[in-house]
């Protein structure tokens, strides 16, 4: 029924023409309007969260047989790996992290006092999903480990086609490679033409969840579309555990349910603002950037930090729309020097509209510091504003680039263009984190690792390939398909298809980051995983946050819409 209502959202685009004002022409972008309108605001999401007591006692009692299950298993390692493949698969590893740790950590001294002897007893999946459980878990284990299944010419061996679920588990383990690691590299081209024979046979077993595999890769996709993709592929398994499957149901309703509460009090806030009315240039996008705070921290206990993270979204968005679909050159310098100062009293000079999304930006800011007042991070708030400073800085390189006719290297283009691309989400999130954030963490991201680099990277390639033709209609800075062109004299076919190739290296330096920089927590750190993973939703296949009516939409409905049928 809730899809079903959901189709008489749809809203026709409005005809945003050029416009002129005080002489300057400006290219207006013909966004289309916000694909939800007011449907997050109706009262059932706002009181949604009042569960029954019963529900509550279930939780905890189902929670407490799947971690009996865990220990119960230690007799036998293989199965208990499995059991946490499904355990982190469905999304509810956040309830079992200290076992979880603590059964990787000795399955890899127990792998590294191994003798070969003892590796040669397990079959592909086995073997696969030991590589890549400990490599997320941030192990540097050597994919040496796939050895015993390459042939004299260095080859995977043909007889592993038979073998779909391990020819699943060695995809999902090759996505997990870093630079030099060859063999991963041909464990991914031979998984995947392999698995897309094998989806084309229809009688062949765990082709639903090989389709969706080619896809969405497990590493590089949003955590809670898998969790919910997961379960469905998990319930139809005969061998699956009941009590697990229950839990995971009902762990995944009850998140949805506090998602739903979140969105209410968010776009109650969002339409109290009444910036749309007044920036009636800008994309209105509400929603989807709840959906890029969702997808940066899921679990519960950071309500604060994706309500954060969502507020400085839209005002972000706002300022994007400002410096490359509206703004005239003049009044970007202006509006630059007033964001670097960060006073409210730079407000006068300003152009009406710049006044609205300014004093909207300062407000902003002023009650996120008041919501962190109680934590014991004051210094949070300073690099909130920096990020924000710095995100200006590099709209407004941009702009001028645009203002020039200058074309950039490609190296040029992507030291900027991957900053505006919502680089500073990575920072923004860690607000509302409280002591999880420590002010190492923000000096940590500051200095620019290698892993935010290559995630800014890949948002911004990823965006430009879907997005590209629509903003040069319009006018708009040159974008890396343009930059690549025209520094390398080739087609436009070519120029993606190398583009595409960054991208798999900007996975591959994520990769290295996270396996070698244990001195950074993982729940730190996965705030630059999780970006590439919501960037990756978002520009797929097409830009589906400039046109979120496609895809996108269906896949919203899915997470925050649609429970799953208990």
């Amino acid at each position: 029924m809730a899809s079903q209502i959901l189709s008489s959202l749809l809203i026709t685009p409005q005809n945003n023409n050029a416009s002129s004002i005080n002489g300057d022409t400006r290219p207006l972008a013909k966004f289309p309007p916000s694909t939800w309108g007011d449907y997050f605001l109706a009262k059932s999401f706002g009181t949604t969260m009042k569960r029954e007591d019963s529900v509550e006692e279930k939780v905890q009692e189902l929670k407490e047989k799947v971690r009996n299950l865990l220990i119960t298993s230690v007799e036998n390692p293989s199965q208990q790996l499995n059991l946490i493949d499904s355990i982190q698969r469905m999304g509810v590893a956040y309830h079992f992290d200290i076992e979880i740790n603590e059964i990787l950590d000795h399955g890899y001294k127990n792998y590294i006092d191994t003798n070969d002897d003892d590796q040669n007893d397990e079959d592909l999946h086995n073997i696969a999903l030991k590589f890549r459980l400990l490599r997320q878990q941030r192990y540097p284990i050597s994919c040496d480990i796939f050895d015993k299944f390459i042939d004299d010419e260095g080859n995977f061996k043909e007889s592993l086609v038979k073998d779909v679920r391990g020819m699943l588990s060695l995809y999902d383990a090759s996505h997990m490679q870093m630079h030099g690691e060859d063999v991963l590299e041909r464990a991914l081209a031979f998984t995947t033409a392999n698995l897309r024979a094998i989806i084309n046979n229809s009688n062949a077993s765990h082709g639903e969840e090989g389709r969706y595999a080619l896809k969405w890769p497990l590493f590089k996709a949003m955590p809670r579309l898998a969790a919910k993709n997961y379960i469905s592929f998990y319930e139809k398994d005969p061998l699956h555990n009941p009590t697990l499957l229950s839990f995971a149901k009902l762990d995944y309703n009850c998140l949805q349910k506090l998602y739903q509460k979140e969105l209410h009090e968010i776009s109650r806030w969002w339409k109290d603002l009444k910036l749309v009315e007044k920036l009636c240039f800008a994309r209105d996008r509400c929603v989807e950037c709840y959906i890029w705070a969702l997808g940066l921290c899921f679990e519960p206990k950071y309500s604060l930090a994706r309500k954060i993270t969502s507020k400085i979204a839209m005002i972000a968005s706002i300022l994007d729309d400002i410096y490359d679909a509206y703004g005239t050159f003049q009044e970007l310098q202006q509006f630059t020097h007033a964001i670097q100062r960060w006073d409210v009293n730079c407000i006068e000079g300003l152009p009406k509209y710049m006044k609205v999304c300014y004093k909207a930006l300062m407000d902003i800011y002023r009650e996120i510091e008041q919501d962190i007042s109680k934590d014991d991070n004051a210094y949070a708030i300073h690099y909130a504003k920096e990020a924000m400073k710095m995100q200006a800085n590099y709209f407004f390189s941009e702009a001028k680039w645009y203002n020039d006719g200058h074309t950039p290297t490609i190296e040029e283009y992507l030291r900027v263009a991957r900053v505006t691309c919502y680089y500073l989400l990575s920072p923004i999130s860690f607000l509302g984190m409280g002591n999880d954030a420590s002010i190492e963490a923000f000096e940590w991201i500051k200095g620019d690792p290698k892993s935010l680099i290559a995630s800014g990277v890949i948002s911004r390639i990823m965006n430009d390939i879907t997005s590209h033709k629509f903003e040069q209609e319009r006018g708009h800075v040159v974008s890396t398909v343009e930059c690549y062109m025209t520094q390398y004299g080739v087609s436009e076919k070519e120029a993606i298809e190398e583009l595409e190739k960054q991208v798999n290296n900007g996975w591959k330096n994520i990769i290295e980051d996270y396996v070698q920089s244990t001195n950074v927590p993982c729940t730190i750190f996965m705030r630059i995983v999780n970006l590439a993973r919501v960037s990756n939703l978002f520009y797929k296949d097409e830009d589906g946050y400039t046109h979120p009516n496609g895809e996108t939409k269906l896949l919203i409905t899915s997470l925050l819409v649609d429970p799953i049928p208990i």
